[in-house]
């Protein structure tokens, strides 16, 4: 983004800012309060809603729950646990369709790289 475009939205949040009373600080006090929240999540689902652990289950886990789906599965990992260098693989070991015919048949438009 280049300097001028961003002078021009900067001095746009500061006039909506002055208009709606809010100080920097109240941003800042936000901000820290959103990361807070977010960091005493322990479970989410793939919609985004989240859950602290702490007190009767919300509605999407108990449903979640009754239909057989493990708590565990929704468990966020704290940073420091997550390998994020790595990436999981399949175990192709135990392949049914290994050496067979169907482990190797191309389709139609499927090059070779």
């Amino acid at each position: 983004m280049d300097e001028r475009r961003r002078e021009s939205i900067v001095a746009y949040l500061r006039r909506r800012m002055a208009e709606f009373g809010i100080e920097p600080d109240d941003i800042a006090a936000s901000i820290a309060a959103d990361q807070e929240r977010l960091r005493a999540v322990r479970f989410r689902d793939a919609s985004g809603n989240t859950w602290d652990g702490k007190g009767a289950p919300p509605q999407w886990v108990v449903q979640a729950t009754s239909a057989g789906q493990s708590l565990e599965h929704f468990a966020i990992d704290a940073p420091q646990t997550r390998d994020s260098g790595k990436r999981g693989g399949a175990d192709w070991r135990n392949d049914p369709f290994a050496g067979t015919r169907l482990a190797t048949v191309r389709t139609e438009g499927a090059g070779t790289a």
